[in-house]
């Protein structure tokens, strides 16, 4: 009798026993199980009152109290409780607690980690906080732990105990329901497809687990992606396209400086893609892999096999396409499967350095079909939006004020401001210093003074004359040719917005004599941009907005 438990339904006087192994209670320990393990017990209902603990760090050692619904006799029996001590919860306690944590930690901080991360769960003798996995369990412990035993015995008095455990089952997602196969679709006999069976669910989630457990990759998502007013337009079109795939232009095109977030919105399509069904096979590829499959596939005669991989995928996700640029054969095969993908009616999203029109390395063929979709660009991340990168990356280790003073002064990309974030966080923990402004100055003093990088005159001259592949000097010549006068004006135009310099020194450079030339020349300029005038410069035309945006990326790299 040692390895059985006795329930005791009370019903009129009369005590009827159940028996059930320890192993047996193991099996139903979850409340969702209780309507199974009041049937395996032969009683009608049952309420689990309390967990006891006979092995560290487990929830589910049993001292059971079970309440029988008698409808028969239109009464509930009284609770017995058998064994160790087991008294029910009590929500309020857990409430009142948890009001006098909150007042010591914060609403915000409270909110931004315990809800999804951890369940404060009274049992009676002890308050147990069950955690999602062992690293936060030892983290909120640590983090946490002082001010939570603070706060139990402020409402239940001291010698009440505090346990962090973890108990990953508590924060399982629900089984997901059966799907069924999309209305209208056909196999190739013109039969309505039949909604896929559970051996067939079951196959896919076993692939998905293999592929997860060999790559080792952990795909970032929406909810990982901070928006903000550089990046909005192209987030919203991203999720669109992982809702409604093939629906809308295609293909998408990705484009913007390095760090700004490509590679993330298209990692986030990959992932909601793939959450979204059986049926769904998107194939995330590099540029640099797509090329490295392409040259092995080319040389040994197996193109076919190439091919059946990339045009038959329900999806095709090529991030960094500048990895092309000097190779013209595999720009043509990637040319003919985007046709291929986009004639059946399949979503194509592709990341670019820059906007497809200034891509000059790819095939003119190539930049057309690109343009044919719809571009998207990702700029620099604003005040704003750098604050809350900065915020998403500390996981609330590091004091608001300094991330604000952090957002303030650096201007980098994504990468710069997580490394920034990395930095304070080592140093402070090396030096056993407290976190403040003085400390991240200290820390980061390099990357602080190099942050804004001072563009002169000379440096937009050079620009101007690199893009448009005329000899240095040009424009402080004397010459008032159109091929001349005009990329004069636009450097004017540039120099004014760029840098300090005044009209005169700007006049001065250019060897113009006075500075009202320069005013005119960047009235000119504005005019051109308002009337999107089209510029024969060099060998090709270029819209001035866009030339200027060139320029303006070339420096700022």
């Amino acid at each position: 009798m040692r390895n059985r438990m006795v329930f005791a339904p009370i019903v009129g006087g009369r005590t009827r026993f159940q028996f059930v192994t320890i192993a047996h209670c193991f099996r139903f320990r979850h409340r969702r199980n209780e309507c199974a393990f009041a049937r395996a017990i032969g009683v009608p209902q049952l309420t689990f009152a309390t967990v006891g603990n006979s092995r560290p760090d487990c929830m589910f050692t049993f001292a059971i109290a079970i309440r029988a619904s008698l409808t028969d006799i239109g009464m509930e029996s009284p609770l017995v409780q058998v064994g160790r001590s087991a008294l029910p919860s009590d929500d309020s306690i857990t409430a009142r607690i948890e009001a006098a944590f909150v007042g010591r930690i914060g609403a915000a901080r409270f909110s931004l980690w315990f809800p999804p991360n951890a369940r404060l769960l009274w049992f009676g003798h002890e308050l147990v906080v069950a955690s999602r996995n062992s690293h936060f369990q030892e983290w909120a412990d640590d983090k946490f732990g002082p001010a939570l035993r603070e706060a139990v015995a402020e409402v239940c008095g001291e010698g009440i105990g505090t346990r962090f455990v973890s108990d990953p089952d508590l924060f399982a997602d629900p089984k997901p329901a059966k799907v069924a196969a999309p209305a209208g679709q056909l196999n190739l006999l013109g039969e309505p497809c039949p909604p896929p069976t559970p051996q067939v669910a079951k196959k896919a989630a076993k692939a998905k687990a293999e592929m997860i457990a060999k790559t080792g990759r952990r795909w970032k998502t929406f909810d990982e992606f901070v928006v903000g007013q550089s990046n909005r337009v192209a987030c919203a079109a991203a999720l669109s396209v992982s809702e409604e795939p093939g629906l809308g232009p295609n293909p998408l095109v990705i484009h913007g400086p390095v760090g700004t977030g490509k590679t993330h919105l298209l990692e986030s399509i990959y992932a909601a893609m793939r959450k979204a069904g059986v049926e769904s096979r998107p194939l995330y590829v590099t540029a640099e892999d797509f090329a490295n499959r392409f040259i092995p596939a080319a040389r040994l005669g197996k193109m076919g096999a190439f091919r059946r991989q990339f045009r038959e995928c329900s999806a095709l996700l090529l991030d960094d396409l500048n990895f092309l640029a000097t190779k013209r054969a595999t720009q043509e095969e990637f040319l003919h499967t985007l046709d291929a993908l986009i004639a059946d009616g399949r979503q194509v999203v592709v990341t670019v350095d820059c906007h497809p029109r200034l891509a000059d390395d790819l095939m003119p063929e190539l930049r057309d079909r690109l343009l044919g979709g719809v571009a998207w660009g990702l700029l620099p991340p604003d005040d704003e939006t750098r604050l809350g990168i900065l915020r998403r990356k500390s996981l609330g280790t590091i004091p608001d004020e300094v991330l604000k003073y952090l957002a303030r002064n650096l201007r980098g990309n994504v990468r710069e401001l997580e490394g920034a974030v990395h930095c304070v966080r080592h140093f402070a923990k090396v030096t056993a210093q407290p976190m403040t402004n003085l400390l991240a100055r200290e820390a980061l003093g390099d990357l602080l003074r190099h942050t804004v990088r001072a563009i002169t005159v000379s440096d937009v001259d050079l620009a101007v004359c690199t893009l448009l592949r005329i000899p240095a000097g040009t424009l402080q010549s004397k010459s008032r040719s159109w091929a001349v006068s005009h990329p004069r004006m636009l450097a004017i135009s540039l120099a004014r917005k760029l840098t300090a310099a005044t009209y005169g020194e700007i006049a001065k450079h250019f060897g113009v004599r006075q500075h009202s030339t320069a005013v005119a020349a960047e009235k000119k300029v504005r005019k051109w941009i308002a009337d999107s005038t089209i510029l024969v410069l060099g060998e090709r035309k270029w819209g001035v907005k866009d030339l200027l945006d060139s320029v303006e990326r070339d420096l700022n790299k």
